[in-house]
């Protein structure tokens, strides 16, 4: 293999997604100025997410729900023909 290949700051990172409070730690070598006492007792650097594989609505199956009824019905009723 090459030598040099991969980053100098390569280690151990704490994502957390803020919308439910969900971490996962993984390796990265994202900077951040934030860190986070993991539940083993050490610190690691922590990146905040705004959404995650828990809260995605496509990965929970919870669509969010858009009120077409009223939108399709006011279009309706506007351009009917009379």
């Amino acid at each position: 293999m090459k030598a040099d290949l991969h980053p100098k700051n390569y280690r151990l990172v704490v994502f957390k997604d803020m919308s439910n409070d969900y971490s996962f730690i993984t390796k990265s070598c994202i900077d951040t100025k934030e860190s986070i006492k993991w539940e083993d007792g050490n610190e690691y650097p922590l990146v905040k997410l705004e959404i995650s594989h828990t809260s995605h609505p496509f990965y929970t199956g919870k669509m969010k729900l858009v009120d077409t009824a009223g939108r399709i019905d006011k279009f309706r009723s506007r351009y009917a023909k009379k």
